[in-house]
């Protein structure tokens, strides 16, 4: 199904190209502010470390970077959208036990993104510490994120808007910098041969482990296919050639000052110190502003994340809000505090941008690891040559098991913070999708094609000794074809309270892997009397039930199919429509259960995150006034061999 609104559709403008400077390379763009720091951290300046160093920053922005995401991942695209989840969801029919790298992947990213917003702000603001050394930058910093943070709830439709033109000013920026400094040292060029970069991992002492620092500089580099849906492959793909340029002069610019210090050990940002004096508190500004988005950018795609992994039934349900009507724009409240609470955690921990470095980018390459994987898997499906799979596979593994095995050197440094952060988010992650599947299977159905089921209640809908409970009677169901439905449906009308209406509806939503399919059908039972309506609806669309169901009953009264009209006589005859109720069924865990230990600590984990979580009637945007919540026993292992004498 094409889509005017996905990423493989959007068309190449100098609009889009402004866009995406300001949406896509908040993160990897502010790499320059600690890369060359973290590289020298505590060495002493040699020509060979600088021209390798330089030489592995150079090659690892051209392979991982512009080959792996620009060129060869952006094709996976789920109708334009980017992202592992997205990717997973490319796969998920024919190898479903993806799910495990995939949950891996996203639970690293959110991690260590927990990380990004610090660093960035941190370094930027650290600059203020050459005009007054004494200046106290974390109070400025966790001010600078708390503002940021709180200014969610209102979306960034304006703010967005400014975020281009701040960011094409600050590539301009690092250019005109980085050139500067390498006029007065052309030799610096010489950098840009891998052999350098070669010499520094095999002959320079330890130089292996100094990717750990030099693997910062592509940190972002998930972010170009995970915003694909915001701007699209084309404009991306251009204006990445726009910032490679400029990262690269930069670097060589920051390369060619540190060039002058031969012999000694550095204890100041080359990204500050190449700047004329003159120009520090402009320069300041600028990073500030540039890291503020780069944050920005960040919260945003851990939002979309969440959302993704609530439809994949990888997280818990929690409340989504759609702040203003620019497409795929959302707000996830229980999110957003926790990002903040992390990021200040963070700060205060940490409290230099130097011992953030030391923690940053171990969690991320176990993310790119997994994407690694599932593109395998995505271009295996796709039929492409084996060599070709077997060459993308073999140097990416290569490449990044390198930059892992370097990080590793850092889980000491801080590095176990964003190990356990992924490590719990992965926890949750697990419990509820492996949770989801049990309830799934063990989900007891009856038929509806032998018409028994439908007989009963058109018989109980004509029962006038029973009271009736609504004139329409609307069931959320989990029951995915049309000639099912659950068993506990069934027991709620007919038993647990007999509930008698005019019309029974039975609502099913089903999330597709196309990102924004609204579409529903109708199947009929009886004629004016049970209906279901299965809703058709892409991961990125907002549930709005109660909404979309009002439109599904418009229409079918249009069309002659039901008549919603109270069946009351003297509320017929003033043709007063009849009055809705919903009914959610919502289990809890049985005490007749019989569970393995495994099963008993899903389960308990399960329901322990289903009461933090969003109610059902809220997350599928339900009108609480006419909502029914009953509760129903999960059974999901029955104790059998029960042993009770009669005496």
């Amino acid at each position: 199904m094409q889509n005017k609104h996905s990423g493989h559709f959007t068309p190449l403008t100098s609009a889009g190209l402004l866009i995406t400077l300001g949406i896509i390379y908040g993160d990897i763009g502010t790499s320059p502010l600690y890369v060359m720091t973290a590289v020298m951290h505590g060495n002493v300046v040699t020509e060979q470390l600088i021209y390798g160093a330089l030489s592995c920053v150079i090659w690892t922005l051209t392979l991982q970077t512009t080959v792996k995401y620009v060129i060869l991942t952006l094709r996976a695209d789920n109708n334009g959208e980017g992202g592992i989840f997205s990717l997973f969801a490319l796969v998920r029919r024919k190898l479903p036990w993806l799910f495990i790298p995939a949950m891996i992947g996203g639970s690293a990213l959110l991690a260590d993104g927990i990380i990004t917003p610090p660093i960035s702000v941190a370094s930027a603001i650290e600059g203020l510490r050459r005009i007054n050394p004494d200046v106290q930058t974390v109070p400025i910093v966790i001010a600078i994120l708390t503002v940021l943070f709180a200014v969610q709830r209102f979306g960034t439709k304006i703010v967005g808007k400014v975020f281009g033109p701040v960011m094409l000013v600050w590539f301009s920026m690092l250019a005109v910098l980085g050139i500067v400094q390498i006029f007065q040292n052309p030799a610096i060029f010489r950098a840009i041969n891998p052999m350098y970069a070669y010499r520094l991992l095999v002959e320079y002492p330890d130089g292996f482990w100094i990717l750990g620092a030099v693997f910062l500089c592509t940190t972002g580099a998930e972010a170009l296919y995970s915003d694909l849906g915001h701007c699209g492959r084309d404009n991306i793909r251009v204006s990445w050639i726009f910032v490679k340029t400029c990262l690269i002069l930069t670097y060589l610019g920051q390369g060619a000052w540190i060039m002058t210090h031969v012999g000694s050990v550095i204890d100041e940002n080359p990204f500050y110190a190449i700047m004329p004096e003159w120009f520090l508190i402009i320069g300041i500004c600028i990073a500030t502003a540039a890291a503020i988005i780069a944050s920005q950018a960040l919260i945003t795609g851990s939002f979309t994340l969440i959302s993704e992994a609530i439809r994949l039934n990888f997280w818990p349900k929690v409340k989504l809000v759609y702040p203003t009507d620019q497409k795929g724009q959302l707000y996830v409240p229980s999110l957003n505090m926790l990002l903040w609470l992390g990021c200040v955690g963070i700060v205060l921990y940490f409290r230099e941008a130097e011992h953030m470095e030391a923690a940053y980018g171990l969690a991320i390459t176990v993310t790119m690891l997994m994407t690694t994987l599932l593109m395998t898997f995505y271009l295996y499906l796709k039929r492409i040559g084996k060599l070709l799979i077997l060459t993308f596979l073999g140097a990416f593994l290569v490449i990044e098991i390198s930059f892992l095995t370097a990080n590793l050197t850092k889980f000491s440094h801080g590095g176990y913070v964003s190990v356990l952060l992924g490590g719990l988010i992965f926890a949750i992650m697990f419990i509820w999708f492996k949770a989801y599947t049990i309830k799934n299977k063990l989900t007891e159905y009856v038929a509806f094609q032998d018409k028994k089921q439908v007989l009963m209640l058109q018989k109980l809908s004509e029962d006038m000794t029973v009271p009736k409970y609504a004139t329409n009677l609307i069931f959320m169901t989990s029951a995915r074809t049309f000639d099912t439905i659950e068993s506990k449906v069934m027991y709620s009308i007919f038993q647990k309270q007999p509930k008698r209406a005019d019309v029974y509806w039975f609502l099913h939503v089903e999330i597709t892997d196309e990102p924004y399919t609204k579409e529903y059908k109708v199947h009929t039972y009886a004629e004016g009397q049970v209906f279901k309506v299965t809703f058709y609806l892409g991961f990125r669309v907002e549930n709005k039930i109660n909404l979309y169901f009002r439109k599904v009953v418009e229409d079918m009264v249009k069309h002659g199919e039901v008549d919603i009209t109270s069946r009351y006589e003297s509320l017929n005859a003033q043709n007063i429509i009849g009055d809705f109720r919903f009914v959610v069924l919502e289990k809890f865990l049985s005490y007749e259960n019989n569970l393995s230990p495994f099963q008993r600590v899903v389960m308990d984990g399960y329901f322990i995150l289903k009461d933090l979580a969003t109610s059902e009637e809220k997350y599928f945007g339900l009108d609480t006034s006419s909502v029914i919540v009953e509760k129903v026993p999960l059974l999901i292992k029955p104790v059998n061999d029960i042993k009770l004498c009669r005496i």
